[in-house]
């Protein structure tokens, strides 16, 4: 029985469901929105709000907690520099997932997790400025 057991393990073990997360995580706050599968984004979409609420916190440990899952440090900046800007005044509720029809080669449902923007459409990215050429 799985009486509390929490959470949809995807048919992974632990090391590779937590690698999944970390990407995806890294790349919804990199596009501000990723396409995947309905129970991947059901999955991902608590720990995304958790990171918005680190990153409105802003202090240094919340920036350390962060950094578990958004390796990218060019991202991780943009996570508590672009994104806690924008949901200061909203207590929660930073994504949203939309269904979008169903996957040609396996029939798996896609869904699409997404940053919700200031006036409830989807959130524009972060600028990121290219990297000067090195010479």
């Amino acid at each position: 029985m799985r009486h509390r057991k929490k959470g949809n393990r995807l048919g992974r073990d632990a090391a590779h469901r937590l690698a999944m997360t970390r990407n995806l995580v890294t790349s919804l706050f990199q596009h501000g929105r990723v396409q995947t599968t309905s129970a991947k984004a059901k999955g991902v979409r608590p720990v995304a709000e958790k990171l918005v609420t680190l990153a409105k916190r802003g202090d240094l440990h919340a920036r350390r907690r962060a950094g578990r899952y958004v390796r990218d440090p060019k991202v991780l900046q943009g996570l508590f520099d672009h994104w806690a800007g924008l949901y200061t005044d909203r207590p929660g509720g930073y994504t949203r997932i939309l269904k979008g029809g169903f996957r040609p080669g396996d029939g798996a449902e896609i869904a699409y997790l997404e940053l919700i923007g200031p006036d409830g459409g989807t959130a524009p990215p972060p600028r990121v400025e290219p990297a000067a050429e090195a010479k």
